[in-house]
């Protein structure tokens, strides 16, 4: 009988909502004159009728409540406003995923509209992801709702805003947003006032944010020092590199220690041997004052190869001697000469760049499956010109007689059958891989101008390709959500790397060649052990896709560059943000570490290259302790470009820097 007056309440409220009301009214008095109505005795009907009007209420409450909530959180204090509003962005799209599991597709898409500007600022990319769950089916089958749904949303709030908000859904009883709290977001509650601003970047992360498991992956060890017996070692300790700083002299009885240990701030992102010897011993009078107070505990010690080095030539080891003899120290307040390269008339074709490790080469891959290279030397006696130009001859000789009669200085390497999207030069230039959507990667040799080996292993489009600094292995990463280690002699993948939700868009190789990074599309950072293939650190703290990497010289430090411009700088010993860096408006293609360590460049669409001082943020953990400043990094200079978005960086041994970009009208 309660039943039964429920039912016909709500069919009176549902007629009234619609604006049936004769049907009310004759309702009205049907009810007046006689017992409740029994809808002709059919229990199912009843039943359905019950169902529905519950699934009604449930409707009213997500689209109540949350409204309710945002109101709320708008009109509350400014000192806790901005931490209040982080709980916003989690409760809305699990309000909205609720509706949509619940069978209220229109409902849900009527939510999604109302409310989806609110967050279109920070939260774009998930946004148009979420805009195609379109039924229950879609949030099983689409793994990002998949993982959303999965894992709870981490969110950091200060005890004053946690009670607020306790105190707010207590007061208005909203169930539903206390349910969708409750069951998809947890609280890591601070004490003190609520956390500035800025700090938002690192506070709410919703994918790959199964934060309990990331914890515990960067609990494991890991041995970020360098490579034991690298060149620049030996040349320390024979002191041939005190020339370039008789100031270290005074400083060698006692730092002969220390010295070893900051030459770990050697060696670069691309050769362990050949980029190891990039950091010299003129770095100590730098590298002393560099990070002293950023290195709380010992540089770790000289660490053993996993993987089977190449042996180096004795022409190449005393031509690698001989830069480092002569390399050129920076600080914040020497700041490297630049050489940039522009590529001309590339028809919009251009889709990648790449700069040997002394400039004489400059490699461009293109949508039309080629890849061309220039060397300089050639250029500059042919044309008198550092312009690179692009357009699609079918020759491959190195010298071709253009329009109009003037001789071009590249090779036209053939052989991919899609779009070309990266390249990279060994450690001595004499040979080049590229990686295309093909789904493969080739080995070219710059010697023989031809194609030795076609690497097969991906299933999709490979985005990024990277020599190790020692040469002979590299690594890759791919549209099919791994990355994988290889060898040149080997056609096979040595190690495949899985675990990222989504592309992996970049990857870059620790100094000491006994790990990898990948950058990816679901918005974090892993690190990998080459030899057993694990991942041995996750970071989290992007917001959008990650599409550039660079390790620090002394193996410490790691830098990331986003899709919306941010730069960020970590630790890996503890996988935590050590600064984040703001100033470019525009995806951030390109970074790379000065030899010594002291200077990150940093190379955007926005067509600036910005050079930042690594010192500043080093030493940030202590600094902002005292003074809360979370500006940690300093720019030291913006070299901005005519209208050349710059497409790749990279350190000669001697300190310049080299830099590519092509020519856009469109900019």
């Amino acid at each position: 009988m309660e039943n039964m007056q429920a039912v016909n309440s709500f069919v009176a409220a549902y007629l009234k909502k619609k604006g049936f009301k004769e049907a009310e009214q004759l309702l009205e008095d049907l009810q007046k004159e006689s017992a409740p109505i029994d809808f002709h005795n059919d229990p199912d009907l009843a039943k359905f009728i019950h169902h529905f009007s519950q699934s009604e209420d449930d409707v009213a409450r997500y689209q109540d409540g949350y409204s309710k909530l945002r109101s709320w959180t708008y009109s509350s204090l400014d000192l806790y406003k901005h931490e209040l509003l982080r709980v916003l962005y989690p409760v809305f799209i699990h309000s909205f995923m609720d509706l949509v599991a619940k069978g209220h597709l229109q409902e849900a898409r009527t939510f999604f509209n109302a409310f989806h500007e609110d967050h279109e600022l920070m939260h774009s990319r998930d946004l148009q992801k979420l805009e195609g769950v379109l039924s229950q089916s879609h949030l099983e089958e689409m793994e990002f709702a998949r993982s959303l749904r999965q894992n709870k949303v981490n969110i950091k709030i200060c005890q004053y805003s946690y009670g607020l908000l306790l105190q707010y859904l207590h007061k208005t009883q909203s169930t539903a947003m206390l349910g969708v709290i409750n069951e998809h977001i947890n609280f890591q509650v601070t004490s003190g006032q609520p956390g500035s601003i800025s700090d938002d970047t690192e506070v709410v992360t919703l994918i790959g944010s199964c934060q309990d498991a990331a914890s515990l992956i960067n609990q494991k060890e890991i041995h970020w020092g360098l490579l034991e017996d690298s060149l620049e070692e030996r040349l320390e300790k024979e002191g041939g590199l005190l020339s370039d700083s008789e100031k270290a002299e005074a400083e060698n009885k006692e730092g002969d220690v220390d010295d070893s240990k900051k030459r770990s701030v050697e060696g670069g992102k691309q050769g362990a041997s050949t980029k190891k010897l990039k950091k010299d011993k003129a770095v100590n009078a730098t590298a002393k004052s560099a990070r002293p107070e950023a290195k709380p505990t010992p540089a770790a010690p000289r660490v053993k190869p996993e993987l089977t080095l190449p042996v180096m030539s004795t022409e190449v080891e005393q031509s690698i001697l001989e830069d480092l003899r002569n390399r050129v120290q920076l600080s914040s307040v020497a700041l490297p000469s630049v050489s940039f390269y522009t590529f001309l008339n590339t028809h919009n074709g251009l889709n990648c760049s790449s700069i040997s490790q002394d400039g004489s080469l400059v490699a461009g891959g293109f949508s039309d499956s080629s890849l061309k290279v220039w060397d300089m030397a050639k250029l500059g006696q042919q044309a008198g010109s550092s312009t690179l130009q692009g357009e699609n001859d079918s020759t491959s000789s190195e010298h071709v007689a253009g329009p109009n009669g003037v001789k071009r200085s590249y090779t036209l390497f053939q052989g991919h059958s899609g779009p070309v999207y990266s390249a990279t030069f060994s450690p001595l230039g004499d040979f080049i891989l590229s990686s295309s959507a093909d789904t493969t990667i080739r080995l070219w040799s710059t010697k023989l101008n031809a194609n030795l080996v076609c690497y097969k292993g991906h299933n999709y489009p490979v985005w990024d390709v990277q020599f190790s600094p020692v040469g002979h292995y590299f690594a890759s990463s791919s549209h099919d959500r791994t990355a994988r280690i290889w060898s040149m002699d080997r056609i096979q993948p040595l190690r495949i790397m899985a675990g990222h939700l989504s592309d992996v868009d970049c990857v870059q190789w620790h100094a000491n060649c006994n790990y990898i990074a990948t950058g990816s599309s679901d918005r974090t950072v892993r690190l990998w052990d080459v030899q057993s293939g694990e991942c041995v650190r996750i970071f989290i703290g992007h917001r959008s896709m990650i599409l550039s990497l660079a390790m620090s010289p002394d193996g410490r430090y790691m830098a990331s560059g986003d899709e919306d411009g941010t730069i960020m700088m970590w630790d890996l010993s503890s996988g935590q943000c050590v600064t984040p860096l703001m100033g470019h408006t525009s995806c951030v293609w390109s970074l790379a570490f000065s030899c010594e360590g002291t200077v990150l460049a940093s190379g955007s669409a926005d067509c600036t290259v910005k050079l930042w001082d690594v010192k500043t943020s080093t030493k940030a953990p202590k600094n902002e302790e005292k003074s809360g400043n979370p500006n940690r990094l300093r720019s030291l200079k913006t070299l901005a470009t005519k209208s050349s978005p710059v497409y790749s960086l990279r350190f000669s041994r001697r300190n310049l820097l080299f830099a590519a970009g092509v020519l856009s009208k469109n900019v």
